[in-house]
């Protein structure tokens, strides 16, 4: 037996197999499941002296993944005597953003964590 109506005068209850019940709302479930959409987190990684060529093939790769639908975590790691080079790195990353700027956007700035500088885009 199951409630249906548990706020009508009387309330409405109905002799149902429960088994089949069961498998009926994880049908159901499966179903609502299926067309949810989850957004995947893509990583570029950049040194602080990448060359223009392979920024641009880069550059490429991030506006398909941002055109899928995709957020696209860019770091630029540092190593070594790199680490004299932030600022290198923040315009390189500033670089991205900007020629993304038509089909994304930035979610946070350029940031220092350790011996990394990252920054996150997402799609417009």
């Amino acid at each position: 037996m199951v409630e249906i109506a548990p706020d009508a005068k009387p309330p409405v209850c109905k002799i149902i197999d429960y088994g089949k019940y069961m498998y009926e709302k994880k049908k159901k479930e499966k179903e609502a499941k299926k067309k949810q959409h989850t957004v995947n987190v893509k990583e570029l990684r950049f040194r602080p002296n990448t060359d223009d060529h392979d920024l641009e093939f880069k550059t490429r790769h991030a506006r398909e993944f941002l055109e899928s639908g995709d957020k696209v975590k860019a770091t630029v790691q540092f190593r070594g005597r790199d680490m004299l080079y932030t600022e290198k790195g923040e315009l390189l990353l500033l670089q991205l953003a900007k020629s993304l700027e038509d089909v994304a956007k930035i979610e946070t700035k350029p940031n220092m964590e350790g011996r990394r500088m990252i920054m996150m885009i997402t799609p417009k």
